[in-house]
């Protein structure tokens, strides 16, 4: 037997890897599961090259929980390791065998799945027991070899009469961490971690449901059995090639990675590439709410299929951590926790691919069926409309795509939209206005005066389309936004041709103090304006400008304009050519004069949703008053 102590570079390491190694505890069992992965997965290796002369077999890793004992064991069928390698890997901490491993089969392990870089991996097991045995036994023909430490720097290692070839961990698991002695903890965490290893995991055993013999009677129960309880699936979708699966097992690894997921995702693209850096994945878009917060840490991160983390912000593009799916790769720099991304760029390198990629799936699915397209449009838009304000590559390939539905249900590309209205809606400054609106409903009134003049109206209603329709203003030549409410519709997209008021200068002049009398100047700006005398006398509409720079500022921007404290300001648009209006000027007596000037801008406020509370029941009050 060999008495030593390990070879470290301060007076003990064990109260600093318990302290500050992992911020969570939990993440001993992946490191050690990821450790037994590579011993399978090397020894995979070399009897591949013939540098081993073992059967490699159909190796997997057991893990046992020995509750009485107060004992958690993990147990692999793979390399193991000599007593020499025991001194030089386990009681060097500084060296890493992974790291070595890969520089001396660099050339022919690039695509055996090695997981290696772990270095400390080992030592994570003293942050939940108090005492590690392990008894390992190499593919070589030696000896196998006992190790023990107890969470000093003092270890011992001596001769195993272990003759199966690979290594036991054995944690005497310590008082501060007995949940570990639970099955249920410990397969959650095999759960989370451990799902879609590339070695098979054994975790106890389950009961399965055997087919029923074709005599048996009908209430006889199905015969069962004992069977091995396989926690992981071993071969995941995104490691096989895309020629290879179908739309349904696109379906089914979403339902293996979200079980409690009820709707379909409404399309998937697959991620491969080898150079210059090696990434696999399946990305998913689900169906979208407009909330975009709810939707973040779905996408999972995963290192050679070892779980890393939900939190894929800096690999994956802003816009595209909505989605959901898997991501792989064994280029991403990890700290030793594996859980916080060091930027580098390698990772840049990532996200642009992933922004290209994303950009021509969707372009492939937009050309090849676009019907379906169009009809998924809604549950979409959310992170194609945030692409295209925060990734400019994004934006440009978008055009290909992005579609601009109208409140009729067509549906255009930006090509094709300006192609429609050019001719229709291009003003008397050569300008073409691209009309547009939020709601349906609330804004019907509006949308009408448009259609009435042929005009196209796109239906916006996402909660950034303040923010994107500004990026398109700024991007595209010529061309401006306008909400159909914004204006009265001349206004709008003004044309040369002017209609003519039937009041003279001087009843406008008497119109205008009578209204500015009644109507309250700290809410509407009053318009006199010329239109058609079938127009509606009074409307309400609010400035673009301002209407705009408030919503960018509550959905994020826009802030410097300082609009979100301004008090809600309009415009009341008064029709000098409708009949109602000629009868308000020509009214004898000032109280009915105010009666109707005050109905009238009642209808108009409620017909923008703007009459609320008290002023409403007064106004149907008012009303019920006036048809007596």
């Amino acid at each position: 037997m060999t008495k030593g102590n390990i070879n470290v570079s301060v007076e003990n390491i064990f109260p600093l890897i318990k302290k500050f190694l992992y911020s969570d505890h939990e993440i001993f069992l992946r490191e050690l599961i990821s450790n037994a992965t590579d011993a399978t997965l090397k020894l995979k290796h070399l009897t591949n090259i013939g540098e081993s002369k073992v059967e490699y077999g159909n190796p997997q890793i057991e893990v046992k929980i020995d509750k009485d004992a107060k004992k958690l064991h993990i147990i692999d069928q793979g390399l193991g390791m000599t007593a020499e390698e025991v001194e030089k890997y386990i009681n060097q901490v500084a060296f890493s065998g992974a790291e070595e491993f890969l520089d001396k089969y660099k050339d022919s392990a690039q695509d055996s799945g090695i997981i290696g870089h772990f270095g400390l991996g080992f030592y994570s097991a003293f942050m939940v027991a108090d005492k590690v045995e392990i008894i390992t036994k190499s593919h070589k023909d030696e000896p196998a070899a006992h190790w023990t430490c107890d969470g000093s720097p003092e270890y011992t290692l001596e001769a195993s009469e272990k003759t199966e070839r690979g290594t036991e961990i054995i944690l005497h698991i310590a008082e501060d961490s007995t949940e570990f002695l639970e099955d249920d903890r410990i397969s959650a965490l095999l759960l989370k971690y451990n799902k879609f290893m590339p070695v098979p995991i054994k975790f106890g055993t389950k009961t399965e449901t055997l087919p029923k013999p074709e005599d048996a009677k009908e209430d006889e129960p199905a015969p069962t059995q004992e069977v091995e309880n396989i926690i992981n699936n071993p071969n995941p979708a995104w490691t096989k090639q895309p020629a290879d699966l179908e739309e349904q097992d696109y379906k089914d690894f979403y339902r293996e990675l979200y079980p409690t997921q009820f709707e379909e995702p409404l399309f998937n693209i697959h991620l491969n590439v080898d150079y210059p850096f090696n990434l696999t994945g399946i990305l998913y878009f689900p169906k979208m709410s407009a909330d975009m917060q709810i939707q973040k840490d779905k996408i999972q991160l995963y290192q050679n299929q070892v779980f890393v983390t939900d939190n894929v912000e800096g690999i994956v593009p802003e816009f595209l951590t909505m989605l959901r799916g898997v991501i792989d790769s064994p280029d991403i720099p990890l700290n030793v926790s594996r859980s916080y991304l060091q930027a580098d760029g390698a990772v840049k390198k990532i996200s642009s691919y992933i922004t290209r990629k994303v950009a021509d799936k969707l372009k492939s699915i937009f050309n090849n069926s676009r019907e379906d397209f169009e009809a998924k449009w809604n549950d979409i838009k959310i992170v194609i409309e945030y692409g295209m304000l925060s990734e400019e590559k994004f934006f440009e390939k978008a055009d290909a795509f992005a579609l601009y539905p109208t409140v009729d249900g067509k549906y255009y590309t930006f090509e094709e939209l300006t192609n429609a209205i050019k001719a229709k809606q291009t003003d008397e400054d050569d300008k073409m206005v691209i009309l547009y609106a939020s709601e349906k409903d609330a804004q019907h009134a509006y949308i009408e005066a448009a259609k009435a003049k042929d005009y196209e109206v796109l239906l916006l209603d996402s909660p950034i389309v303040s923010h994107l329709i500004q990026k398109l203003e700024t991007t595209k030549e010529n061309i401006s936004f306008a909400r159909v409410d914004g204006d009265h519709i001349d206004n709008l997209i003004k044309k040369e041709d002017t209609a003519i008021s039937k009041l003279s200068e001087d009843e406008k002049k008497s119109l205008d103090e009578l209204l500015k009398e009644v109507v309250p100047s700290e809410k509407f700006m009053v318009q006199l304006e010329a239109m058609d005398s079938n127009a509606s006398p009074f409307m309400i509409t609010q400035p673009e400008f301002m209407r705009r720079m408030k919503e960018m500022q509550q959905s994020g921007g826009g802030g410097m304009f300082g609009m979100g404290n301004m008090p809600e300001m309009y415009n009341l648009v008064v029709n000098t050519n409708s009949e109602l209006v000629g009868e308000i000027l020509n009214t004898k007596t000032k109280k009915k004069q105010e009666r109707l000037i005050n109905q009238s801008l009642d209808l108009a406020r409620l017909s923008q949703g703007l009459l609320k509370g008290e002023e409403l029941t007064n106004f149907i009050k008012r009303s019920y008053d006036m048809i007596r």
